[in-house]
């Protein structure tokens, strides 16, 4: 795709997501080179963040993400009551601090964790705020794509289901529709090692006063554990699930 007529906006992001994504720091002139933009204007972005303190640039003259995105990431949690409310409530079910219960937000057809109550036995996996993984193979993930049309979540991938990460992992959309139809039975749903192997998660979705889902829990287990507290933990999720929704204002529908 031609990036002559990309808004300098649009360059910018394009900009940031390559500094992210790079697991190295990166010069003026590989950026350039690498989106293929005008060496110039590039220079100009530049230049624009470091006065921001959005980047920074080390004596190599190669480019890092800036303390300013923390700024950016403390008014964000701050506006994300859920976030708060998810801390403030789960220390009341002691048996989900038992395990590993992450709450996520989905960003078009990806998941994006916000946060993360570890629990002492690793999992191999790593849940920290801002890691993403597709919405698909995740159980917070499915749980909020459950409460879409099947043509909201075709036009999330724009018709392309995504390549599975393990071999369990759903791979079409008729598949993932059956799943879908079991969480609106149950709401819990389940990554049955779609992200890991041996990795069970459950998980059901957080509604705002609008009935829309704005985030997503699971609980995750060994698949050993599953088997033995899946009910159990089934039960305590949806509780927990529905004390954050009426803090955010839904009413159930008698």
């Amino acid at each position: 795709m031609s990036t002559t007529a990309v808004p300098a906006l649009d360059k910018t992001f394009q900009i940031l997501d390559l500094i992210t994504d790079s697991p190295q720091p990166l010069t003026a002139a590989h950026i350039a080179k690498q989106l293929e933009l005008p060496r110039s204007s590039t220079h100009n972005i530049l230049q624009s963040l470091l006065t921001k303190h959005v980047i920074y640039k080390d004596v190599d003259n190669r480019f890092h993400l800036g303390s300013y995105l923390m700024y950016w990431a403390g008014k964000y949690e701050q506006q994300q009551g859920v976030i708060q409310l998810f801390k403030d409530l789960i220390v009341q079910y002691p048996v989900l601090l038992q395990h590993t219960v992450t709450l996520s937000k989905l960003d078009l057809g990806e998941v994006v964790f916000l946060a993360c109550h570890e629990s002492p036995a690793p999992l191999g996996f790593t849940f920290r705020a801002g890691v993403r993984v597709p919405a698909v193979f995740s159980a917070t993930g499915k749980a909020m794509l459950s409460t879409l049309t099947t043509d909201s979540i075709h036009s999330l991938y724009e018709g392309v289901f995504p390549t599975p990460i393990t071999q369990n992992g759903v791979d079409n959309f008729e598949h993932l529709a059956d799943e879908l139809d079991d969480i609106h039975e149950s709401r819990i749903s389940l990554d049955d090692g779609q992200l890991r192997d041996g990795m069970y998660c459950l998980g059901t979705y957080i509604r705002n006063a609008s009935g829309i889902a704005i985030a997503g829990m699971a609980v995750s287990f060994l698949q050993g554990e599953y088997e033995i507290r899946r009910e159990e933990v089934s039960a305590v999720l949806i509780e927990l699930a529905e004390q954050i929704e009426q803090r955010l204002g839904f009413i159930a529908n008698s």
